[in-house]
């Protein structure tokens, strides 16, 4: 029997990048799906396909009585609910994004437990492990010295979560599944200037400058990893296995930033000159997944190639972006 029909499923952060992704697969698969988040521009066009078939709250779930109304009668809550910035605000910023997704994340699951949610998701993140991690990454690297100091304050924040999940499954009767997503994009990403990711800075870049900085020498492997592929992870890990072990989402295609770059600007067709700035912070040397766990629990295997992602992200940046009345 499916597991999704029926089921009754809080998303927050839902008109999100990730989120609008995993709603739109909830849906598709039977589930019953109320999204709450702070609503910005553009946001609901992200759950565009979907907006007649889900229940939708606006509040802020930083707040435990917003969070309860949200996690009132569900039979899961899948947190995706996040403040998310680019490197620049990270390293300067440390304390507002550790107490703000620290905040954030304390109260929701309290919530949930308050309100007897069966299952929930903590959405950790790859930023938890340090700088020096062995690659490719497992997960019980997870607590080893502080966090990659680019993301140190994020970083601590998704670890005082995943203590959180492993401390309430512990003492109350919740099952709660622990993901850790690498570098995501795709379709729907954040292509705002002050708080972008590469990949979504690098398309940006190549259309709307004369030319391309990249911080460091472009030498750093990182894995790229699509959307629609961390929405079916998370929910397999809800699914397959509520337990407070975490287990990361990812990609297996290493790449360097610099052949990312490139990359992107023969898919985009335009010849912009790129330069390597190495004053800037680059963060890890390499950033790569142990998927060992993701397949054996979950069957998890990625679908979507950087190059066919790269190009529908183009080609979604083109069309939304761009050109939006296009």
């Amino acid at each position: 029997m499916a597991f999704w029909p029926g089921k009754k499923v809080l998303v927050t952060g839902g008109t999100g990048f990730i989120g609008s992704h995993l709603v739109e697969m909830l849906v598709a698969a039977g589930a019953r799906v109320r999204v709450v988040g702070r609503l910005r521009k553009g946001s609901l066009e992200n759950l565009a396909a979907v907006r007649q078939e889900i229940e939708l709250l606006t509040g802020d779930i930083s707040q435990l009585d917003e969070a309860r109304r949200a996690a009132a009668g569900q039979d899961i809550v899948m947190h995706l609910g996040a403040k998310l910035t680019g490197i620049g605000y990270n390293v300067a910023h440390s304390g507002d994004m550790f107490y703000q997704n620290s905040v954030v994340n304390l109260q929701m699951m309290e919530a949930a437990r308050l309100e007897q949610v069966e299952r929930y998701l903590c959405v950790s993140s790859a930023c938890v492990y340090r700088r020096s991690a062995p690659t490719p990454t497992a997960e019980d690297e997870g607590f080893i010295e502080d966090p990659e100091p680019t993301n140190f304050g994020y970083g601590w924040a998704k670890r005082l979560a995943e203590v959180q999940a492993r401390a309430y499954a512990m003492e109350y009767p919740m099952q709660i599944a622990i993901v850790r997503p690498y570098n995501a994009y795709g379709p729907r990403d954040d292509f705002d200037w002050e708080t972008s990711h590469v990949i979504p800075a690098t398309i940006r870049k190549v259309f709307e400058r004369d030319r391309i900085v990249v911080w460091g020498d472009g030498s750093q492997l990182r894995t790229f990893v699509h959307a629609r592929d961390v929405a079916r992870g998370m929910m397999l890990a809800m699914e397959r296995t509520p337990q407070p072990d975490p287990i990361n989402l990812a990609s297996d295609e290493l790449v360097s930033i610099k052949d990312l770059v490139l990359t992107v600007r023969r898919l985009s067709g335009r010849q912009v000159p790129v330069e390597f700035d190495t004053s800037k912070p680059a963060g890890q040397a390499i950033r790569q997944a142990d998927l060992s766990k993701a397949q054996v629990l979950l069957g998890y295997r990625p679908q979507v190639s950087l190059e066919e992602g790269l190009a529908e992200t183009i080609d979604w940046y083109r069309r939304h972006i761009l050109s939006p009345s296009a």
